[in-house]
C-alpha cells in the first residue's frame, strides 16, 4: 500500500481502487480500518477512490503520541494526503464518525474541499445531540422483524442509561438493513478492526468546539450531501437531517430501507445517488 508521512513524522498509508478523479474517504468506527469501507458498493467504477487508513488503524502506524488520535489532530493528516495527492482541492467522503473529521477539515481548509459527502453521518461535531426518542422511533421501524423484541429491549435499556454489556451486543440488527448472514459476519469483524485506545481519544475534551464550527459550515460555498439510512438508529435521518440545515447548499438523501452501511443494503442506489451528486 502506498504511504506518506504525517506532519509529526508518523507514516500513514492508504490505498486506490477505480479510476477517475479522486475522492478522498475517511472511515469512522471511530478509528476503524477501512477496509470494511471495501470499494463503497462500486463506487469505485465511478471515481478513484483513495482510502485513508487513519493512524494506529490499518496499515498506518501507530503515533508516538497517543493525543494525536484526537479528531481535531487528525485534521493535519488529512492535509497531508492532499498535499501528497498534488491535488490542490478534494473532495471529501466521510462516513460515521469520519464525518466528523471531514467537517473539521472542511471547516478549517475550506479552500482546499471540493463536494463534500457525508454518509450517515456522526454529528457529534457539531453539537447534536440524538434524543433516545429518535432512536426508539428508528427502530420501531423494524418491528415486523424476528429480532425486534430482543433487540429493542436492548435498545430502550441503554436509552434509559441502565444497559449492561449484553444490550450493547443485542442492539447489532439496528445497524444494519437486513440482518442476514452477511451482516452478522461484518459486525463480528468490527471488534477486531478498531483500535480502541484511539477511539476512546477521538472526541475528547477539546477536540470539538461545536458553535466554531456552526458558524464556519454556515459561510460553507461549495455543495454537500448529506446521506441517511431510513432504518439507521446511529444516525437516525431526523438527525441528518438537522444536520443539512447547517450548510447554505447542501443536498440530503434518504435511502429506502438502509442502515448504518448504505452500500451494502443497496449498491446500486447508494453509487447512483452519491456518484450524481458528485458529478
Amino acid at each position: 500500500m502506498p504511504s506518506f508521512s504525517a506532519p509529526d513524522g508518523t507514516r500513514l498509508s492508504y490505498r486506490t481502487a477505480g479510476d477517475g478523479d479522486p475522492l478522498v474517504c475517511l472511515p469512522g468506527g471511530p478509528m476503524q480500518d477501512s477496509v470494511y469501507l471495501g470499494d463503497l458498493g462500486g463506487l469505485s467504477r465511478r471515481r478513484r477512490l483513495v482510502v485513508l487508513d487513519l493512524r494506529g488503524t490499518g496499515r498506518s502506524a501507530i503515533p508516538e503520541d497517543p493525543s494525536s488520535y484526537r479528531c481535531d489532530r487528525l485534521v493535519d493528516d488529512v492535509e497531508a494526503l492532499r498535499e501528497h495527492l498534488g491535488l490542490d482541492r478534494v473532495d471529501l467522503l466521510g462516513h460515521s464518525a469520519g464525518a466528523n473529521l471531514a467537517t473539521l477539515y472542511a471547516v478549517r481548509h475550506p479552500r482546499r474541499v471540493g463536494k463534500l459527502a457525508l454518509i450517515t453521518p456522526s454529528t457529534f461535531a457539531v453539537g447534536i445531540a440524538v434524543t433516545g426518542e429518535t432512536r426508539r422511533e428508528t427502530a420501531r421501524l423494524r418491528q415486523d422483524e424476528p429480532w425486534f423484541p430482543a433487540a429493542f429491549a436492548a435498545l430502550e435499556a441503554i436509552t434509559n442509561n441502565r444497559a449492561g454489556d449484553a444490550d450493547w451486543a443485542a442492539i447489532a440488527p439496528f445497524r444494519h438493513g437486513r440482518w442476514d448472514a452477511a451482516a452478522k459476519d461484518r459486525h463480528a469483524a468490527q471488534g477486531s478492526q478498531t483500535n480502541q485506545e484511539a477511539a476512546g481519544i477521538f472526541a475528547a475534551e477539546g477536540a470539538f468546539s461545536p458553535q466554531t464550527i456552526r458558524a464556519a459550515l454556515a459561510t460553507h460555498q461549495n455543495s454537500v450531501l448529506l446521506l441517511a439510512g431510513e432504518f439507521d438508529v446511529n444516525s437516525p435521518p431526523r438527525s441528518v437531517i438537522e444536520f443539512a440545515g447547517l450548510f447554505p447548499h447542501a443536498s440530503l438523501a434518504v435511502q429506502p430501507g438502509a442502515g448504518h452501511f448504505p452500500w451494502h443494503d443497496d449498491a446500486d442506489l447508494f453509487v447512483e445517488t452519491v456518484t450524481a451528486f458528485l458529478n
